[in-house]
């Protein structure tokens, strides 16, 4: 018979509790499972381990949470902030519009441009409405804002708009949610379509239906429940190389994500349910550096355009072209250098390069970046509160350098043919 099949073999624990109004403190003086021949002294064990509770014999699937908020339903948001005729027809085009691109349909070339991340929704506003002037001349891309509420961090820091919009470690999450669906609903109406990073699954159930183009960050493409995500998400996807520079989990990514899927998910009133999806054919690999070194040079480019072509086949086709980063490791982590990628991106193409669809530049109405305050007091006006970004009047040089050198790359390979 098993130790665990014997009616002895029982948790049993001697303790003493002393409470106080401040503080609750835990001598715990023996544990044993008699039966599996364990005996442990607890007078050695960790302060943070004793206050769990777990010598009290609590419920053991919360030993670590102090506080559960309910969260609002995604079809209440949807309901309460619904996307307007334009806001729709917005998403649509401009989905369809990368769609073609993806597909060799078009030869312009995608960019996503914006803050590194939103912190103060009216600058975000005011950011969409000089892009949406300078769109009107860039004829040869389809320029789509980059509108990022969430950040992944290394280890600690202010994680997005969405998770804790006062910055203050207050973590709002429904006032999060609401701000971001209503700015997104905004800057979609006013006819700009935006390009959001899906950093958890949850979120998308509110936000999807206003997004035109996601991504998969560095630290999250090798993750399995964001390749299912992918797969089921409506609108193109683009998946990150690796920290390291690798690209082999961005392109495993792109294989597992154009594939159906079932997971673990939540509807739209909020319950847990099994996601079925069919696959998502509409993807990409992003270029954006790593820790050994940049690569947006040309050899990188084509090298990366070739193993996309391995994985493609007759069911489930992929253009062999990458999206390049300007930023991050691609920029060494310096604002100023992110011109000097735009540049080599623009050379490349005016040598008639097949193998660049896209670029990500950061971007906002001032340059540089400030320390996460805590609190909005003393925030500098249009300032990146994460990565250093360039300034609008750069950014605006950049657009028009990278118009022109597609259209150059038209000039010199013709325009796509239909097949």
């Amino acid at each position: 018979m098993s130790p665990l099949d014997d009616d002895t073999s029982v948790l049993s624990t001697r303790t003493v509790y002393e409470e106080h109004s401040d503080d609750l403190r835990v001598e715990a003086r023996s544990l044993k499972f008699e039966g599996l021949g364990v005996h442990r002294s607890l007078s050695s064990a960790s302060p943070a381990f004793l206050s769990t509770g777990f010598a009290s014999g609590s419920d053991t699937s919360k030993l670590r949470f102090y506080l559960i908020d309910p969260l609002a339903s995604p079809a209440l948001l949807r309901s309460e902030i619904p996307l307007s005729f334009t806001s729709k027809q917005t998403v649509s085009v401009s989905r369809l519009a990368i769609a073609d691109v993806l597909a060799g349909i078009s030869d312009k070339v995608v960019v996503i441009v914006g803050p590194c991340s939103i912190h103060n929704p009216q600058e975000a506003k005011e950011y969409a409405a000089l892009l949406k002037q300078a769109s009107k001349g860039l004829e040869y891309l389809v320029v789509i804002m980059r509108a990022y509420f969430e950040k992944p961090r290394t280890t600690v820091g202010w994680k997005g708009l969405i998770n804790d919009p006062e910055i203050d470690g207050s973590y709002s999450i429904n006032a999060g949610l609401r701000l971001a669906r209503t700015l997104l609903s905004e800057i979609t109406h006013s006819g700009v379509p935006v390009g959001c990073e899906l950093l958890d699954t949850i979120s998308p159930q509110f936000l999807s239906d206003c997004i035109s183009w996601g991504a998969i960050g560095a630290r999250t493409t090798e993750s399995q429940l964001h390749r299912e995500l992918a797969s089921g998400m409506s609108f193109p996807v683009g998946f990150k190389n690796g920290t390291d520079g690798g690209l082999t989990v961005a392109v495993d990514a792109m294989r597992s994500a154009s594939h159906p899927h079932a997971f673990l998910g939540v509807t739209k009133s909020g319950l847990a349910a099994i996601v079925r999806t069919k696959g998502n054919q509409d993807l990409h690999v992003i270029l954006r550096g790593g820790s050994k070194g940049t690569n947006y040079d040309a050899e990188s480019v084509q090298s990366a355009a070739q193993q996309v072509q391995k994985i493609s086949s007759t069911d489930i086709p992929f253009l062999p072209a990458v999206m390049i980063d300007c930023s991050h490791a691609n920029s060494r982590k310096d604002h100023n250098n992110q011109p000097k990628v735009i540049a080599s991106v623009c050379e490349q193409l005016k040598k008639g390069e097949k193998g660049i669809l896209g670029v990500m530049i950061e971007s906002n109405l001032e340059a540089g970046s400030q320390k996460t305050p805590n609190g909005k007091n003393g925030l500098k006006r249009g300032v990146s509160i994460t990565d250093a970004c360039v300034d609008w009047k750069t950014t605006q040089t950049m657009l028009k350098d990278l118009n022109e050198a597609v259209k150059a790359r038209r000039a010199l390979n013709g325009a796509p043919k239909l097949h």
